[in-house]
């Protein structure tokens, strides 16, 4: 072997520079495959979009509608990825020229996927942009596009209890339907105890379904009312107490919550009482925060709107925006758009960097790691501003 010394000379380059152009002109001319049969397998398992159309619309309550999705091979999409019980789908679409995203738990069951197709339930929400207009105007045969399978809210055997406690309210029920069939069919193997808080029996969603599910004996559920006093259902809300009661006593359990925002400030207190190792507690995503104002803990400013300078890549814009709405709300309301998924500063796909402003992180959607604290990480689906700021935001696809 040629020490570095010897190479590094001209005859030597000259020699291995001809070396190279031959070994060029004798390779093949075939073009190179795009993906390695691992990336295509990869690309299969985690899509980063399916193309779908809606098989069948039905509504479950005034203001409730179940959507079924299956792949539209005429886009490139000829089957549905596999998930796990409980985690999403985002929904990507264009509304008033502006393109939006929402994430919603699939409510179908691991199987329904293998079988061919995805099932979500969408409920009207007042101040909900995507599900108004999701609700007023999807029907049979529109052609939509999803995200591949994302989340963490599914049961693992290494870091969950084998009895886990599942405390659901309103449409919040949809990732527990997934979870309670994935068990029914056998793909998941743990004890469900299901606390499911309505208002009325007539708000329950799925009621038939768990009822047939709590003939498994692996699966119990116990429908709380909180307006109505009748035989077979609780009275009042989830509570520590309510928790005890059901849960199984000398073991331990673990505790999924998946609600609106509400349920999660109430509940969550509640579960503090219980002691419970902090791995032993599940959530759903929160949910996209509307109003900073209202959440516990807003330091509050004397401003009513920002401007906020947008570094992405090599271009700079300024925006104004107002101090309720969190950053990625105020970047899409002017038409800039940055990777996201979650809405909840969960995923971490829109990952900022704030140079320089004030700002507030609802402690409920903080998932900002030690060193974003300490090097200016954000997450701006998830973070108010209280000053004038200057950011730098990922490029989107």
């Amino acid at each position: 072997m040629k020490t570095f010394q010897e190479l590094n000379t001209a005859e030597s380059f000259h020699a291995i520079a001809a070396e190279r152009a031959a070994r060029i002109d004798a390779a093949s001319t075939a073009a190179i495959p795009q993906l390695n049969p691992v990336n295509r397998l990869a690309k299969r398992l985690h899509p980063d979009r399916q193309y779908m159309k809606i098989a069948q619309v039905t509504e479950l309550a005034p203001d409730t509608k179940r959507f079924r999705f299956v792949p539209d091979p005429a886009r490139g999409t000829t089957e549905c990825a596999p998930f796990l019980a409980g985690q999403y789908l985002n929904i990507h679409l264009t509304i008033n020229g502006m393109p939006v995203n929402r994430a919603y738990s699939i409510s179908s069951s691991p199987k329904n996927a293998r079988e061919g197709y995805y099932e979500l339930t969408l409920k009207y929400v007042q101040d909900g942009l995507v599900s108004r207009y999701v609700l007023d105007n999807w029907k049979e045969g529109d052609e939509v596009e999803l995200s591949g399978p994302a989340g963490t809210f599914y049961y693992s055997p290494l870091r969950d209890a084998k009895t886990v406690v599942c405390l659901a309210g309103g449409s919040g029920i949809t990732p527990f339907l997934s979870l309670a069939n994935a068990i029914a069919d056998g793909d998941e193997d743990f004890r469900m105890i299901l606390l499911y808080g309505s208002r009325t029996e007539d708000a329950i969603l799925y009621k038939a379904e768990f009822d047939r599910l709590a003939k498994d004996d692996r699966i119990q559920v116990v429908h709380v009312l909180s307006d109505e006093e009748k035989p077979g259902f609780e009275h009042g809300f989830i509570c520590a107490d309510l928790i005890r009661e059901y849960a199984p006593a000398g073991e331990p359990y673990s505790v999924f919550v998946c609600g609106p925002q509400g349920m999660y400030r109430f509940v969550d207190r509640e579960i503090e009482k219980l002691g419970l190792a902090r791995k032993y507690v599940r959530h759903e995503l929160f949910g996209e925060v509307h109003d900073a104002r209202a959440q516990d803990g807003y330091p509050g400013t004397d401003l009513s709107t920002v401007k906020i300078t947008v570094s992405i890549r090599d271009t700079t814009r300024t925006v104004t925006g107002s101090v309720c709405d969190t950053i990625l709300q105020t970047l899409e309301k002017n038409g800039i758009t940055v990777p996201t998924s979650c809405r909840s500063g969960e995923c971490g796909f829109c990952h900022s960097v704030l140079k320089s402003g004030q700002v507030y992180v609802p402690k409920a959607i903080d998932g900002r790691r030690l060193a974003d604290l300490k090097f200016g990480g954000i997450h701006p689906c998830a973070t108010f501003p209280l000053s004038d700021l200057e950011i730098i935001v990922p490029a989107d696809k």
